[in-house]
């Protein structure tokens, strides 16, 4: 094992379902496939939950970010609804990817079609303090777009 892999349990709840995979040695996400009995078609302006037929188990410390893939975006205008959406380490149920269909179009998504991406990343748990005041910044309370656009 490299020393940057993560070591993911994954679970097949269906026969047919795919392990994430990486496109080449260097992506950062393992592509997820949909794992269908059939075509699901998502009509322009939809959005529904596709079945991955996994569940995965990850490390304390981390979560995977789920991803839209950039293709079906520039293509289709097919997106992740809650991107980047995360998965807990303490989730054991499917995994399902909410796409959107912001395309002017029905899209037909096939089983074992290639619909996100995923992200393993480590993450901190913080602790959370209530103060009268902050440090003053730069930037102060400046807010959406004060930083140029």
């Amino acid at each position: 094992m490299a020393g940057n892999e993560v070591p993911i349990l994954v679970k097949k709840l269906r026969p047919g379902a795919r392990l994430p995979h990486y496109a080449s040695s260097q992506s950062a996400g393992a592509d997820l496939c949909a794992c269908l009995d059939g075509p699901l078609i998502i009509e322009a302006g939809e959005r529904a939950l596709v079945p991955t037929g996994l569940s995965i188990q990850l490390p304390p410390g981390f979560e995977a970010q789920v991803r839209p893939r950039s293709g079906l975006a520039l293509r289709h205008g097919v997106g992740v609804l809650n991107s980047p959406g995360t998965i807990d380490s303490d989730y054991r149920g499917e995994v399902g990817i909410i796409l959107i269909n912001w395309g002017d179009e029905a899209f037909v998504v096939e089983d074992g079609q290639r619909i996100a991406q995923m992200v393993i990343s480590r993450c901190e748990h913080a602790s959370f303090t209530v103060v009268q005041t902050l440090d003053e910044s730069e930037r102060g309370s400046g807010g959406f777009g004060s930083t140029g656009v």
